[in-house]
């Protein structure tokens, strides 16, 4: 089935669609969501509430981008929602006063697994996490983060610097 299929099989509430769609982006898009969540449960209701927005949206859908694109900018804000519901962006916490809670294991660059990386930053507070995750892993600027989360471009890079010292610091990596 190809995309262009798949969307319009969605647009007709076709169930197999659906499937199909959930099937081939669910697992991608629960890394998404995890890394904005506290916890595999809470990562799971959004992926849940991001899908039911996938597919009550998906007429707008234009084909000028991907699909798996759009579908993960869905995921996204539904996340970014889910953390304002909860009033955790809230907390801007000085990072030297924050108690993380490691994992326990010796990380080494050499065996270092994405999995580990994904619990390490889960124990970020939400929104050193949420900025981070804004910056480094989906690419939007500090002043489009400040937009969206309504915070200053100046805080933004403030609690990017902090969550992206501190991460160093776990896995040793230098810059």
């Amino acid at each position: 089935m190809t995309d262009e299929q798949i969307v319009n099989g969605c647009i007709q509430k076709n169930a197999l669609a659906q499937e199909y769609l959930y099937k081939k982006f669910s697992r991608k898009m629960m890394g998404v969501c995890l890394r904005y969540s506290d916890s595999q449960e809470e990562g799971e209701d959004v992926l849940q509430n991001g899908f039911i927005s996938v597919f009550e949206n998906i007429g707008s859908f234009k084909g000028t981008g991907s699909l798996e694109g759009w579908i993960r900018k869905i995921m996204t804000n539904t996340a970014l929602t889910n953390i304002r519901k909860n009033k955790k962006l809230k907390q801007n916490i000085a990072l030297d006063s924050v108690e993380f809670a490691l994992p326990s294991a010796n990380y080494t660059n050499e065996n270092f697994a994405v999995k580990d990386l994904l619990k390490i930053i889960q124990t970020l507070p939400p929104g050193f996490r949420t900025v981070f995750n804004l910056y480094a892993i989906e690419g939007y600027s500090h002043k489009e983060i400040g937009d969206m989360l309504d915070i200053s471009e100046g805080t933004s890079k403030s609690q990017y610097s902090r969550a992206k010292a501190h991460l160093q610091k776990i896995i040793s990596i230098d810059r």
